[in-house]
């Protein structure tokens, strides 16, 4: 039997793993001592804290599903909800999310400027953006880009939207035409086309439930960080074992440091630009309320959302707290924490917080195009990328277990 070396058991390294573990000899290596990686949860004062974001499950795949739920009793394992999220503006009004499905519940002069704007998104030729900044404005329209897109996404991305581009947009968010918005107000239509508009989540420990899942009954080298993989004699040298094929699920910036005895010196430069951001999760108890997601454009602190785990299974709070992970971009001391929570609603309360450096891959124009291109080169020595920092793309969890099955297709 071939054997295949795993870099990485985060999730698209675990599913890649037990994918292919019935055809070959599988030995996963992974940096940290839980499996996991983004969705990794520990407990705080008996509380589940998510260590990065607030993860669930669904997915509009129908091979991702039937594979997922081989694996989980549906009925006793997991919660189904279904998402209640809400925009906290910078006047403490609340506004359904998404906030351009509830444009009634405005007062009457940005009711009639949001108006003004569909009435001439509606007349105008039709506009083709070439940013991330003009897509808003395009689709929404100018007062909801500066009451609500503008701030909030220029807290998630930390730079002028014009430079965001438009690649990481699919299926991230909605793309309703000026006639869906006005019927939705009319007839007060929640949001229903996300694919985690309905989720399941863990009844026990969330989404590192998922990971421990999976990880049972593999071979996995935890508290291994890799620095060396060896092209030699038509097969790949680890850690003074020999394996036939790489699956490659960490972090592509690594990799050219990391690889030897093929060249792949002309993308070093390239590899080293791409950007991204991190994000501090800082976990609290906060004041009860019904929300499972919370979006915050306020300027008047730096946090862009609220992740309310504690109402997603009950089993996540213990002595009657509500705890949530309230979450900023890059990384936050402590004294910076405690500055910012006491202006943001819901009166949080610091339990702890985790920096995580790579949360989310920011790309250009050419990111795409060099990392298929380095792929092909890749391929033909049986080395493979997938995973959201392998591939560059920003992967929910569904997402990146999907792009896992499409690679093993090919081993």
């Amino acid at each position: 039997m071939q054997k295949i070396a795993v870099i990485g058991a985060g999730v698209s390294g675990l599913t890649v793993a037990r994918l292919l573990q019935n055809r070959y000899q599988i030995t996963v290596f992974e940096k940290e001592f839980t499996p996991g990686g983004l969705i990794r949860c520990k407990r705080v004062d008996g509380n589940l804290y998510h260590l990065c974001g607030g993860h669930v499950f669904n997915s509009k795949r129908k091979d991702v599903l039937d594979w997922f739920w081989s694996l989980f009793d549906r009925e006793k394992e997991f919660i189904k909800a279904e998402r209640n999220s809400v925009v906290f503006m910078e006047d403490n009004s609340l506004i359904p999310y998404p906030i351009e499905n509830h444009i009634y519940l405005f007062d009457e002069d940005k009711q009639k400027s949001i108006i003004a704007d569909m009435i001439h998104i509606a007349k105008a030729d039709k506009l083709v953006p070439d940013n991330f900044e003009e897509f808003l404005k395009y689709r929404f329209g100018e007062t909801l880009y500066e009451l609500y897109f503008k701030p909030y996404n220029e807290k998630v991305w930390r730079r002028d939207l014009k430079y965001v581009p438009l690649s990481w947009l699919e299926g991230k968010l909605p793309m309703p035409t000026v006639a869906e918005m006005i019927f939705n107000n009319i007839n007060h239509v929640k949001e229903k086309q996300f694919v985690h508009s309905t989720f399941w989540y863990e009844k026990q420990n969330g989404s590192q439930y998922i990971a421990d899942r999976l990880a049972e009954g593999l071979d996995i080298r935890y508290g291994n960080c890799i620095s060396n993989i060896e092209y030699n004699n038509g097969v790949w040298h680890i850690e003074g074992e020999y394996f036939n094929k790489v699956v490659f699920c960490g972090n592509i910036k690594e990799v050219p440091t990391m690889l030897k005895g093929v060249d792949i010196s002309g993308y070093a430069l390239q590899i080293e630009s791409l950007e991204y951001h991190g994000t501090t999760s800082v976990f609290c108890e906060i004041d009860r309320n019904p929300y499972s997601w919370i979006y915050q454009p306020s300027r008047l602190h730096d946090s862009h959302r609220i992740i309310c785990t504690g109402n997603f299974s009950e089993s996540n709070n213990v002595d009657g707290k509500m705890t949530a992970t309230i979450e900023f971009t890059d990384e936050k001391s402590r004294d910076a924490i405690n500055n910012n929570l006491f202006r943001i609603p819901l009166h949080p309360k610091y339990l702890a917080h985790y920096y995580n450096k790579y949360t989310y891959p920011i790309q250009n124009v050419r990111t795409r195009e060099m990392i298929t291109e380095l792929k092909n080169k890749m391929r033909p020595y049986n080395f493979y990328f997938v995973g959201r920092f392998a591939d560059w793309e920003y992967y929910n969890m569904d997402v990146a277990m999907g792009a896992a099955m499409d690679i093993c297709r090919g081993i």
